[in-house]
């Protein structure tokens, strides 16, 4: 508590702090999962490539994306409390990809193999599953 809080206000804030941590705990394990996905493709792009069937060139642009992702997915999980806007966006983001993901094999749009057509709408359902978790987590903090 610094001198200029109230005691009231260093209970508050404590609390806030402390009812945030499951939505802190999941946008940690989005940052790892999604940074550690994005540092795989863009450095195995090649034997990814091949067991899924996908551009290499197209995947170390995705590994590269969701490095940068993964790591501003980071800093947010190291906020005591989470921006609220911020984690909104996060939010959108995992829900927009989870879409454009299965889209992706409905559509057409990618011509993965039959373990890249299995992976993708995997994948999109741990990224709409933060999603949902990062919801609860944002809604538990009154949000």
């Amino acid at each position: 508590m610094t001198t200029s809080q109230s005691p009231a206000r260093a209970v508050t804030t404590q609390g806030r702090a402390e009812a945030a941590r499951p939505l802190r705990l999941f946008l940690g394990l989005d940052a790892v999962v999604t940074g550690g996905n994005g540092l795989i493709y863009l450095f195995a792009a090649g034997p990814v490539g091949d067991l899924l069937g996908l551009d290499t060139g197209f995947l170390r642009g995705i590994g590269v994306f969701l490095t940068v992702y993964g790591a501003l997915v980071a800093v947010l999980a190291s906020r005591p409390v989470p921006s609220t806007t911020a984690t909104k966006v996060v939010i959108e983001a995992n829900l927009l990809w989870a879409v454009a993901s299965v889209a992706a094999v409905v559509f057409g749009w990618l011509d993965p193999n039959t373990v890249g057509t299995v992976w993708t709408p995997l994948q999109a359902a741990v990224v709409a599953a933060f999603a949902v978790l990062q919801m609860n987590g944002l809604r538990r903090l009154g949000n």
